[in-house]
């Protein structure tokens, strides 16, 4: 079975990309929706006790962040998959001020998340690496050259 963490600061693309490339295929966890860490754990756990594909649709800036998500899912023998979403703050920036309502995060956080930010790497126990762009065009995929 396969959980698959995304990485980036907000407004990068990271939801946009899951209805787009693991909608059909993967259970979404975000705290966007689930709103507590409580129910959060709970539908973790609940996907791997079933061994439901899941993705981690969170900022998930730093390696400790990352770490209790890859250590949960290594003792059900999941495949980890990450998806590192590159943006630049002034790029996030301007995609989150076109958000409205709840949608739309105040611009500190935006911020305290980009300088808080740690590029993940493959040692870390993902079993694969992309890196995701976005532009005018939609998002382009790459494998990971460790190096961003």
């Amino acid at each position: 079975m396969e959980m698959i963490i995304y990485c980036g600061i907000q407004a990068s693309g990271k939801s946009s990309f899951y209805k787009e490339n693991h909608f059909n295929s993967h259970v979404r966890i975000s705290m966007d929706l689930l709103n507590t860490r409580n129910k959060e754990e709970q539908f973790i756990k609940t996907c791997l006790e079933t061994q439901q594909a899941f993705v981690v649709d969170n900022t998930n800036p730093t390696k400790a962040e990352r770490a209790k998500y890859i250590d949960l899912a290594k003792t059900y023998k999941y495949k980890i998959i990450g998806y590192y979403f590159s943006s630049s703050l002034r790029s996030s920036l301007e995609r989150n001020s076109a958000r409205i309502n709840k949608e739309r995060i105040p611009d500190i956080g935006i911020r305290g998340t980009h300088k808080k930010l740690q590029i993940p790497s493959l040692d870390e126990g993902f079993e694969k690496l992309y890196y995701v762009s976005l532009d005018t065009r939609g998002f382009t995929v790459k494998d990971w050259k460790n190096e961003v």
